[in-house]
């Protein structure tokens, strides 16, 4: 048994059993994959994938066994070799943070300015993408902290903690119908041509199922990722816009923003970590500098903890 072997169970499960994406994660061919594979499973004499054909098509009950340990050998090897860094660079380095667009434009400013003051020494990276590439990040190690407002509470490979409750507003120019409407309702702006998030992103979800409860489906006109590009396309008359409040504001030049918390769910943002991994003191202090409510102590002990445990606070 090896690392090597390890790394491709644990990429197997990531990439839905497609040997071809592990091979390529891992820098090496998928015949070399499908070997190790044979090998390992003879040397434990166990069946580790569910197979048909050639094809792999989940894990067996032993090979779902072995991946929590795998995980756990892989983790504390990748801790082993950060350790010597970790104690003699506590203050400098590089801190990669993958976030939205949302939450890079309109949250994460004043957080990394009170951050540069603590850590001058300490360079940090932006990487904006959806939240399947921010939970892919930090899964990887690519990045030491991931920022969304979905998926990265529901995987038990990582740790989330809380930052902010937020809700959609919805933006319409200021001679809109609607501006008059003194009681806004879902019916209301389904009936018109709508410019929202894409799916996955941004609390499209919520938007989703509020319309689903109602037996309601707006018209979705335009979908992108950017706050500010469906901002520009409501400017252009294409439609009405549903967008984060904090993305938004009070004064949108030619735009009114109406308060339509009362009808769709609030959305939570959360910094996710790696479950398990030595982090250091600057990843610590990043997120409490989000979330004071946690002490270092607090978000260290959670982060550390190996169990799948869920982790919600009062926010």
């Amino acid at each position: 048994m090896n690392f090597q072997q390890l790394k491709i169970i644990r990429e197997a499960a990531r990439r839905d059993y497609n040997l071809t994406e592990v091979a390529n994660m891992l820098y090496t061919s998928q015949s070399g994959v499908s070997r190790h594979i044979r090998e390992l499973e003879e040397e434990l004499g166990i069946e580790i994938f569910i197979r048909r054909g050639k094809r792999l098509l989940g894990m067996t009950e032993p090979g779902k066994a072995l991946l929590v340990i795998a995980e756990r050998i892989l983790n504390e090897a990748s801790n082993v070799r950060r350790l010597a860094d970790l104690f003699t660079n506590d203050a400098s380095g590089i801190l990669t943070v993958a976030t939205t667009h949302t939450q890079a434009r309109y949250s994460l400013p004043s957080i990394i300015k009170e951050f540069r003051v603590l850590f001058p020494d300490v360079r940090l990276e932006l990487i904006q993408g959806t939240p399947q590439e921010i939970e892919a990040l930090l899964q990887s190690g690519t990045a030491d902290i991931g920022i969304a407002s979905e998926r990265l509470s529901n995987d038990p490979t990582l740790v989330a903690y809380p930052w902010f409750r937020w809700y959609h507003s919805l933006l319409v120019p200021r001679d809109h119908a609607l501006a008059q409407v003194s009681a806004l309702t879902l019916e209301d702006i389904s009936r018109w041509p709508l410019i929202t998030y894409r799916q996955g992103i941004t609390g499209r979800s919520r938007i989703d199922e509020a319309f689903q409860r109602k037996g309601l489906t707006p018209d979705v006109v335009l979908s992108a990722q950017d706050s500010d590009v469906i901002r520009t396309y409501v400017e252009l008359g294409l439609g009405i816009g549903l967008v984060a409040d904090q993305a938004s504001g009070e004064e949108e030049g030619h735009l009114l923003r109406l308060d339509t918390r009362h009808l769709f769910d609030a959305n939570t943002v959360w910094l996710g970590l790696k479950r398990g991994q030595l982090q250091r003191n600057y990843v610590w202090r990043f997120i409490e500098l989000c979330n004071p409510s946690l002490s270092v102590d607090e978000i260290k002990r959670q982060a550390l903890d190996t169990a799948e445990t869920v982790i919600d606070y009062q926010i």
